[in-house]
């Protein structure tokens, strides 16, 4: 992965993404030996639309390995304002910089900024496509609570048809197989054929798709939870009418299992109670640090700078 850019997990191997896991879960009890790893190089964050945790993620993972930051966060800020492409400013940036992080408002960018930068491009998220460090959140949250990424009924709850992170966790969970996907959504907010046809062509994958959270809390492992916005429906009434089946709050928390975690990409409007927060199985703020510890795996990676101490993986020793 020395040099390489992370446009999407498809161009990691299974084998790579668990390693990336057991770097972060290295980095995480290992934070004092760590600190100088990547002492010299420099990060740019290239921040063409606003972001509070990915952005904030990305710069802390580099300022923790003992690396410097520059780069802004607003399309406003930058040349772009006066007409400078995508590419010029890669190309000029990689002069400065070892690693670029990226998030652009339009599908693609990412890939484009990967072809034209002379350094690791890292897709910080480019429109409803890909955001390849959240997966990788989110699958660091499911290993740390369960020991495991597979053997699990995985339930998402809400916006399923728009939400990237969605797709892109259930694509990567695929990968790994004996995942049974719960989508939980009303008939407006389905998820995508393609993805439906993803889950289909991995023998040992199966979905069930349903309306309604409490019917089937009880049977999942991890409720994956995201907002559902009213300006994808047609019909106000229809909104109203189903917009409180999807707040997961105390009194549908009592219907699941005491192992069970919940998921959420943030940010939340009012789709999760605040009353959940304190409950041991709220798992959404421990996916914000775990953001953290991935991107630092990442970005070490990528530079080619090594881990003091740490010893690669070897994959027949872990559950996948």
């Amino acid at each position: 992965m020395v040099g390489k850019s992370v446009v999407t997990l498809d161009g990691l191997s299974t084998n790579q993404i668990l390693d990336l896991l057991h770097k972060a879960e290295y980095i995480d009890s290992h934070r004092k030996e760590v600190a100088h790893t990547c002492d010299g190089r420099v990060l740019a964050t290239l921040f063409y639309e606003p972001s509070t945790r990915t952005r904030l993620s990305f710069e802390t993972a580099m300022l923790r390995l003992g690396g410097k930051v520059i780069g802004f966060a607003g399309a406003q800020l930058a040349s772009v304002t006066k007409g400078e492409s995508i590419a010029d400013t890669l190309k000029t940036v990689s002069n400065y910089v070892d690693v670029v992080a990226i998030r652009h408002p339009k599908e693609g960018a990412a890939l484009v900024a990967s072809r034209a930068a002379s350094v690791p491009v890292i897709n910080a998220g480019d429109g409803g496509h890909m955001h390849p460090t959240q997966t990788l959140a989110d699958l660091a949250t499911l290993q740390s609570r369960f020991g495991r990424i597979t053997d699990l009924t995985v339930g998402l709850c809400g916006d399923l048809t728009f939400g990237r992170t969605v797709h892109s966790l259930i694509e990567t969970l695929c990968r790994f197989g004996n995942v049974r996907f719960v989508l939980i959504s009303p008939d407006e907010l389905k998820t995508p054929q393609y993805v439906i046809d993803r889950i289909n062509a991995t023998d040992n994958c199966s979905y069930v798709e349903v309306r309604d959270l409490a019917s089937v809390i009880g049977d999942l492992d991890v409720l994956y939870m995201t907002r559902v916005q009213k300006e994808r429906f047609f019909n106000e009434d229809d909104y109203l009418r189903l917009r409180d089946t999807y707040i997961l709050d105390e009194e549908k928390l009592q219907l699941a299992k005491p192992s069970m975690a919940v998921l959420h990409p943030l940010p939340r409007v009012n789709e999760i109670s605040v009353d959940v927060d304190d409950d041991p199985r709220a798992a959404y703020f421990e996916q914000v640090k775990n953001g953290m510890l991935v991107r630092m795996a990442l970005e070490s990676t990528v530079v080619g700078d090594e881990l003091p101490g740490y010893e690669p993986l070897n994959p027949k020793e872990v559950q996948a």
